[in-house]
């Protein structure tokens, strides 16, 4: 239908733009919290006198990003249904979708527990890195792998949160945790002499103790919420169904990109362990801009979830407007803030020399990542909370396979630098690719 766009494209008022910020911002900051715990682990293992310690945390938490978030459709999932399910004012389904959340977490937490050692050894085996970074990583992950049943039923909680119109809880629920998990890594890595062992048994503890909270806080909502909880939708296979069709296609979509990231994570292991240390330390950088991104995308994910099932196109339409200026301006401010004190992260993540020549070597890219990503985390938000997840899907794939790896192909030449080009390429075809689908289903009126 010509001229769709333009019809619903409303302005947002004073009260969407306020709405907007009143989500994101406890997600912005929550979310920043989970960097700092991985920048305090790169501090910790980057003053120590060797720099294998430094790849052993690299190695091993590309392991782990790989294998927890495979399963973040847990959060995304469980946040898209339960937001449509509350602009229906459905406490059922509320209900049922969070129990359910929960079993398949717990199931699947269970499973990588089983098979923690066979999945390490393919993961280190993949790496190549050197010895001495190959015995610190299977040492952290070893330990690491303990924490996976309550890392999934904190993704589900979390989903759970948002889709609630609650983001408030996941801001003191992740701040806490991560205190704490920082607090209990200093203690056991300066108190006790641990190493990579040290920094995994930290994060064990805390993730235990943030699903504690958690569970504390999901029963004081449910006490304020309507409907019942029927067990029996928690024991036949045929009642997930709504949950499996949303979450294979997440499962998909997120698989595809942690191969990327695991790709480009190997790619610099390959060109030693200075330029994997220094990868390292930059893609702290990275996911301070994802997770404050990422404060819209949630707020966006609630919102649209919860207009969808109200039917409001108006307050739909006002809300992705709000939250695409809004991250746009958060991109500017990023790419500002990176321009004029990397460095001086970069020198308080590591004292190494090395590893801070290279790291400043490759500080532009991370510089330019905010302007160029920007769309991406936005658009995911809108697919996640409308559940337009095959959408997510189909543009990642292609964003992978048509752009990232030939784009590392050609520049292999350049080194360092063109792994890096090829990774801002795959951020800027996310956004492209999903901005096309967006146009589409707003031409097409499909969102309904």
């Amino acid at each position: 239908m010509p001229g769709m766009i333009a019809r619903y494209a409303y302005w947002p008022e004073r009260q969407t733009h306020r709405r907007v910020w009143a989500l994101a911002w406890p997600m912005m900051l929550s979310n920043i919290t989970v960097p700092l715990l991985g920048l305090v682990d790169t501090a910790v293992m980057g003053h120590l006198p060797e720099p294998h310690y430094l790849g052993a945390i690299a190695i091993g938490g590309m392991l782990f990003s790989i294998l927890y978030w495979t399963f973040g459709f847990l959060r995304m999932g469980t946040t898209g249904l339960v937001a449509q399910a509350h602009g229906r004012d459905d406490g059922s389904a509320i209900r049922t979708y969070l129990g359910q959340s929960l079993v398949i977490g717990l199931v699947i937490g269970g499973m990588i527990i089983l098979l923690r050692s066979p999945l390490t050894e393919a993961a280190l085996h993949l790496a190549g890195a050197a010895e001495d970074v190959t015995s610190q990583a299977r040492l952290y992950a070893e330990i690491r792998a303990w924490s996976a049943p309550a890392v999934l039923c904190n993704f589900a909680l979390l989903g759970w949160f948002v889709g609630n119109q609650n983001t408030r809880i996941p801001l003191l629920l992740l701040t806490v945790t991560n205190l704490v998990n920082i607090l209990l890594n200093l203690l056991f890595v300066f108190g006790f002499g641990m190493r990579a062992d040290g920094v995994a048994l930290g994060t064990v503890c805390a993730e235990y103790f943030s699903l504690a909270i958690g569970i504390w806080f999901c029963r004081r909502i449910l006490l304020q919420t309507s409907g019942e909880f029927m067990m029996r939708q928690l024991l036949r296979f045929k009642d997930y169904a709504a949950l499996f069709q949303v979450n294979r296609y997440l499962f998909v979509r997120t698989v595809v990109l942690l191969m990327a990231f695991a790709f480009f994570t190997a790619q610099g292991a390959r060109q030693g362990t200075d330029i994997l240390s220094a990868n390292a330390v930059l893609l702290n950088f990275l996911v301070l801009i994802s997770n404050a991104l990422d404060g819209f995308a949630h707020a966006i994910e609630a919102l649209t979830g919860r207009s969808l099932g109200k039917k409001d196109r108006r307050h739909f339409y006002q809300v992705i407007t709000s939250a695409a200026i809004w991250s746009l301006v958060s991109a500017l401010l990023m790419t500002l803030f990176f321009w004029s004190g990397g460095n001086l992260i970069i020198s308080m993540l590591t004292d190494i020399p090395q590893i801070r020549y290279e790291a400043s070597t490759y500080l532009p890219w991370l510089i330019a990542l905010p302007l160029i990503g920007v769309w991406s985390f936005l658009l995911d938000g809108i697919f996640i909370g409308t559940t337009q997840v095959k959408a997510m899907q189909n543009t990642m794939l292609l964003s992978v396979f048509a752009v990232f790896l030939p784009a590392w192909w050609l520049s292999q030449s350049l080194g360092n630098h063109g792994l890096w080009l090829a990774f801002c390429s795959l951020f800027f075809a996310r956004g492209a690719t999903g901005a096309y689908v967006y146009w589409r289903l707003c031409q097409h009126d499909r969102w309904w």
